[in-house]
């Protein structure tokens, strides 16, 4: 598609009120007025003969298979001029809502007739993603008329949980030695499994011998343990409204079950039992515990499958629901998001219920312009309303927080960046503690 620039528009408009200017004057310059029109249409001709031809331009693209939450692709486009013509071509990226739309690139072509263009593809929300279509825009030598050519892309790529935190936690606990629980381990004073006896020598723990078979035995001997396995551990997300809000680009959901997919690798690795429960106005799923690195897909497939929701989190309801499920005690990992001291009454209230059969880690994030709005400069009274509001919802915050580790709860508020790392230090903690 080729139309006239705003150069050529403008040169058009300001020659009309010339024309008339010179008929007005002298009637008989009228061949001078055809000329100009003429000059005027062969200047347009000229420079659409001289730009470079849309059927001349070779378009190569380079899509990515996938897409992972808080990681940015690139979408590759090789453009290739087929003659010598010289442009700069402008181009933009059609995407749907997924996906943070790139924003225009600007790129010339070399002396080979060569340009790259990279488009940053940063994905919102996880489903499937689709690249439209790709428009192109170059002027020709005289920057009188420009040609527009639209590629038809419709490429889909599904939008995943990232991975690649877990690929890097593998490679930090590549070691099976590495991290607590990975193998049968005779530690005394840090397992509860008995394993063995053995005779006492000086330099083990005391504590650890048994009195009454060394009394049988007439020789001291002690108690060999070794680390328990096989826990039951829990993955709850609340996927209600609260966790759709966007943070640091992409939702608090998403935060979470990228943190969580780095803990389910370490627990599966260590010979713990993962399920994943998700629930807001309802419970949404529900995925049964199961052991071993080899089903670590299973807990992935789970993960994704969690939908962003607009309802409000029933909190009876669905820790009501995940206590019917559990059959033995173990670790629930509840990923939730609460406003103030009111809002959170009936959580904080199914919350102590469930702990007191099961061990409770809560998990929120931080909200960093909370902070900076509090700390910030009182330029205005507005600024002051603002800031006076955050610090009472953080106070509030903390106040939650604080009656939940009373109950015996163990949380966890931190900032999105940190979340991963800090669950897999609590849960090894936990671990380390036989507190499950």
């Amino acid at each position: 598609m080729i139309r006239p620039t705003f150069r050529a528009v403008t040169l058009f408009a300001a020659g009309v009120p010339l024309a008339f200017g010179v008929l007005l004057a002298e009637e008989s310059y009228w061949p001078f007025v055809v000329a100009l029109l003429f000059l005027s249409g062969f200047a347009l001709l000229t420079d659409s003969v001289l730009m470079l031809s849309p059927g001349r331009l070779d378009i190569d693209l380079k899509i990515p298979k996938v897409l992972f939450i808080g990681e940015t692709e690139t979408l590759g486009v090789r453009l290739q001029a087929m003659t010598q013509r010289r442009a700069t071509i402008e181009a933009v990226c059609d995407v749907n809502g997924l996906i943070e739309r790139p924003s225009p690139l600007l790129a010339p072509l070399n002396a080979q007739g060569t340009a790259i263009l990279p488009f940053p593809l940063q994905p919102k929300q996880r489903g499937t993603a689709v690249i439209e279509r790709l428009w192109l825009r170059w002027s020709g030598p005289l920057g009188l008329v420009r040609a527009v050519h639209v590629v038809p892309i419709d490429a889909e790529l599904s939008v995943t949980p990232n991975i690649r935190g877990v690929r890097q936690t593998a490679i930090q606990f590549s070691d099976p030695n590495a991290f607590f629980g990975i193998k049968a381990q005779r530690q005394q004073g840090e397992g509860s499994e008995f394993e063995a006896l053995r005779d006492y020598v000086p330099g083990l723990d005391h504590r650890s011998i048994d009195w009454k078979h060394s009394a049988r035995h007439r020789s001291l001997v002690c108690k060999e343990f070794r680390t328990e396995r096989n826990h039951q551990i829990v993955l709850a997300f609340d996927t209600g409204h609260l966790m759709s809000e966007p943070l640091q680009g992409i939702s608090k959901l998403d935060h979470a079950v990228n943190a969580s997919l780095q803990l389910g690798y370490v627990s599966l690795r260590a010979g713990d039992r993962i399920g994943v429960f998700g629930f807001d106005s309802r419970v949404r799923l529900f995925s049964q515990p199961t052991g071993g690195v080899g089903t670590f897909w299973r807990l992935q497939k789970a993960a994704s499958e969690l939908s962003y929701s607009p309802d409000e989190t029933n909190f009876t309801l669905g820790l009501s629901a995940l206590a019917g499920r559990l059959n033995r005690r173990s670790l629930v990992i509840l990923q939730t998001e609460f406003v103030d001291t009111i809002t959170a009454e009936l959580m904080v209230e199914n919350i102590e219920r469930l702990a007191a059969r099961h061990l409770v880690l809560f998990v929120c994030l931080q909200d960093s312009t909370l902070d900076e709005t509090v700390d910030g400069d009182p330029i205005n009274v507005n600024a002051m309303s603002k800031s006076v509001i955050a610090d009472e919802f953080l106070r509030e915050r903390r106040i939650v927080m604080e009656r939940l580790r009373r109950m015996g709860v163990h949380c966890l508020d931190v900032k999105a960046e940190q979340i991963g790392p800090e669950i897999i230090n609590r849960y090894l903690e936990i671990k380390r503690l036989e507190l499950i």
